[in-house]
């Protein structure tokens, strides 16, 4: 039994460690490996299985208001890329340049894409000609560099996996709507899918994307109190559209520039499950996400029809629709259980000769560790509906946690003691000067997440650095 669990005993407590808890826990359940290009990862199949998931529900998502795939080009030509002023200036720590090809050098250096804005609105600048084109709503799946100085799986890396949405109208407003429905189909999936419960709001002028109007963002609280930004939302007017020329001629035949937007998710999601819902065992996934929802494992295997009826509750539950597998592999049960519990499955079934003689099985939950008794005769039944149970009480947990970790602050000696003491979201007025928002970071590492949506109660009429009025309540935190 000591050997089943050196599985566990290989990955650090969080409490101990978070930041190596984080990495043991994505190494010993073989959602990365490490590569010889610096700053880079191998993502293994359990580890894209999730991100198959986030892509299928989103991609759903997306096409149900009208958005529809396209791919553009990986590298984008320099000069195409200095057309807008504070875009490039954003974006150029951290390009990639390519100059030579094969073994010529290029007349023009290529960038390797950080992002598609440029390509798309050059698009846009030859396939926009009048207002019956638009709107264009268009997304790509794909991967884009970012010369990262320090890396981590998933929250960030040299290159990385995401989709990028950019979409073109004729109208200030349908831009504005278009920006906030993607926002909000954002927040809904983490919420319904993902189990991860976030914060709606608009970033400041200073937090905002290079080249953007305004940007709105999903914040979410890792178990460490750090903060994760989980999808933003741009809109950018007709800034690029005016970098670009696009133009087209509205009912009335007079030229008008086209109104722009952009949002984004990519593969630090996966790093945000990991630190929301994970455990000292290992993962602990969400059912909807969850690339396999029940293991079956069969105790005493040896004994004649224990595999067979392991094979026949897989097949049954494959019917109904649950994603199952079986590990009937030589392992002991305890080294399967702790396998199991590592990789996150939400439901562990074990089955053994007791169990069937019985017309019975026994179902442990991942999340509590719950166990409790089902027929066989009912087992489809039982588990849909406890796969539901989990969800809901994955995501009551991680929004008790959120709650739990926000603290209201009206001076600046309360703030910088809650950055020091007092892990989670801060709540707090600002004048909306820069010189405070920048002070802040300087002296506490805290950064401004966002200004939320809705009405939310004024903590006081001054702001909580500088003393001046302030009319604007912003969630602070450090983050990943």
């Amino acid at each position: 039994m000591a050997k089943d669990k050196k599985l566990v005993e290989a990955i650090t407590s969080m409490e101990t460690d978070f930041a190596q808890w984080y990495t043991d826990v994505v190494k010993k359940a073989e959602l990365i490996d490490y590569s010889s290009v610096k700053g880079c990862m191998v993502i293994k199949p359990a580890g894209y299985a999730i991100w198959e998931n986030i892509q299928h529900e989103l991609d759903k998502r997306f096409k149900e208001t009208g958005v529809e795939n396209v791919y553009m080009p990986m590298f984008i030509p320099e000069s195409l890329l200095q057309k807008e002023k504070d875009h490039v200036e954003g974006f150029a720590p951290e390009v990639a340049w390519v100059t030579h090809g094969g073994m010529n050098p290029l007349q023009e250096r290529l960038c390797v894409r950080p992002t598609s804005e440029t390509l798309f609105c050059d698009f846009y600048a030859n396939d926009v000609q009048s207002y019956r084109d638009l709107p264009k709503c268009y997304n790509q799946w794909c991967s884009v560099v970012r010369w990262e100085k320090e890396t981590r799986p998933f929250l960030r890396s040299r290159e990385f996996l995401w989709q990028e949405g950019h979409t073109a109208h004729a109208t200030a407003e349908d831009a504005q709507e278009r920006t906030l429905q993607m926002l909000h189909l954002y927040a809904d999936f983490c919420e319904e899918v993902l189990a991860i419960p976030v914060i709606r709001g608009q970033k400041t002028d200073k937090e905002k994307f290079a080249g953007a109007e305004s940007t709105y963002t999903i914040e979410a609280l890792m178990h460490d109190g750090k903060a994760l930004q989980s999808g933003t939302s741009h809109n950018f007017g007709d800034g690029f559209a005016k970098a670009f020329h696009i133009q087209y001629t509205d009912k009335e035949n007079k030229l008008q520039y086209i109104h722009q937007t952009s949002w984004g998710m990519s593969t630090r999601l996966i790093g945000g499950i990991i630190m929301v819902h994970g455990d000292d065992s290992g993962l602990v996934l969400p059912p909807k996400i969850a690339p396999t929802q029940v293991m079956v494992i069969p105790i005493q295997q040896h004994r004649e029809g224990v595999l067979e009826k392991a094979a026949d509750i897989r097949s049954i539950l494959k019917q109904s629709g649950i994603r199952v597998k079986m590990d009937d592999s030589e392992k002991s049960p305890g080294w399967k259980f702790a396998e199991q519990e590592m990789r996150g499955i939400p439901i562990r079934l074990e089955l053994g000769p007791k169990d069937i003689e019985a017309n019975k099985c026994v179902l442990v939950r991942r999340d509590t560790r719950e166990k409790t008794e089902c027929s066989l005769d009912d087992v489809s039944t039982v588990i849909t509906s406890l796969l539901e149970t989990i969800q809901k009480d994955m995501y009551d947990r991680a929004k008790a946690h959120r709650d739990a970790h926000i603290s209201d602050v009206t001076t600046y000696e309360e703030f910088k003691d809650a950055v020091e003491h007092k892990p989670g979201f801060i709540r707090a007025m600002w004048c909306g000067d820069a010189a405070c928002e920048n002070k802040i970071k300087e002296d506490t590492t805290a950064t401004s997440r966002c200004i939320p949506f809705g009405e939310h109660k004024a903590l006081s009429d001054v702001c909580v650095c500088c003393g001046k009025a302030a009319h604007k309540l912003i969630y602070w935190g450090k983050a990943y």
